[in-house]
């Protein structure tokens, strides 16, 4: 039979111990002493059953199960950090709790947040990058700007993404404008992951012949849009990721055609918040930002 938790500060000291990884680094955020830390994670150890750590000489690491809890006592502790916040300030309008994923946050949605909160300064913007699933039945998560299949009949979505192969001016030889399709043989092309896409890519273009070099595979669209703009090849990368590259030169885009890609991005709201100000203003204005990354897709 299960035991009931007894103590909500074990959970507190379990959760500071797990991000630090330490007792002693976990007893400095919480101004107790590491003996203090260890005792309450034992007491809890005690309560559910099992081990949460695995205690060597110098330093604690997570069990697997340990690791599962500290995950859920994680967000359970954001959502009630985030509900007190809310509280305190009297007002949840006040605060907009984005989710996305880390390639739009660092490439896209970050660089002209700037621009959303001038038209609202008043409006507390807490962004989480990750590329992991959220419940937005949970109170820390106002809106998700998730990246997947999608449908055109979808009303939440915002944007079916475009593959693009982009590389950095720093690639040209002197006196050479552009690197055509005919040319993609004599340069490294990156990928994500696979190279499905680069295969359906050339198919598409039946103007790109050759052996061609698939040099190196990445784990992000943001990261192989970097990858781009260091100069280390040609990379085919979501449009919505390279875009503000593309817009300032940073990156130029191959002329081709794209075959029709069946990923983009969907605007997911938490039911219990979707008629609240915040919400329609931040909808509004990444719809409009979007529509205006569309229009340059089309010319």
């Amino acid at each position: 039979m299960s035991k009931a938790l007894r103590s909500l500060s074990g959970l507190i000291d379990f959760d500071c111990a797990a991000r630090w990884g330490s007792f002693k680094l976990a007893a400095q955020e919480l101004h107790k002493t590491p003996a203090a830390i260890s005792q309450q994670v034992k007491h809890l150890e005690e309560q559910v059953g099992f081990p949460l750590f695995i205690r060597h000489p110098r330093h604690i690491s997570l069990t697997e199960k340990g690791s599962e809890l500290a995950i859920a006592v994680g967000r359970m502790l954001t959502e009630l950090r985030n509900k007190i916040d809310a509280l305190q300030t009297g007002d949840e309008e006040k605060v907009l709790n984005i989710s996305t994923t880390h390639s739009l946050a660092i490439k896209w949605l970050v660089p002209r947040m700037h621009r959303f909160t001038k038209l609202y300064p008043d409006l507390d913007i807490r962004l989480d990058s990750n590329d992991r699933p959220v419940s937005l039945d949970d109170a820390s998560t106002d809106v998700a700007i998730r990246y997947g299949e999608v449908d055109d009949d979808d009303p939440s979505l915002l944007f079916r993404e475009q593959l693009v192969a982009v590389y950095s001016p720093s690639l040209l030889a002197p006196g050479q404008a552009d690197i055509t399709l005919a040319e993609l043989h004599k340069y490294p092309l990156l990928y994500e992951r696979t190279t499905e896409s680069w295969l359906l890519f050339l198919k598409e273009n039946k103007g790109a012949k050759g052996k061609f070099d698939f040099s190196k595979s990445y784990s992000h669209y943001g990261v192989l849009a970097q990858a781009a703009v260091a100069g280390q090849g040609v990379a085919l990368v979501a449009y919505g990721i390279a875009y503000d590259d593309i817009q300032n030169g940073s990156l130029k885009q191959i002329a081709s055609r794209s075959p029709r890609f069946s990923k983009g991005y969907r605007f997911l709201v938490n039911p219990s918040k979707e008629k609240m100000q915040k919400i329609q203003r931040f909808r509004n204005w990444i719809v409009a930002e979007m529509a205006e990354m569309k229009r340059s897709l089309k010319k």
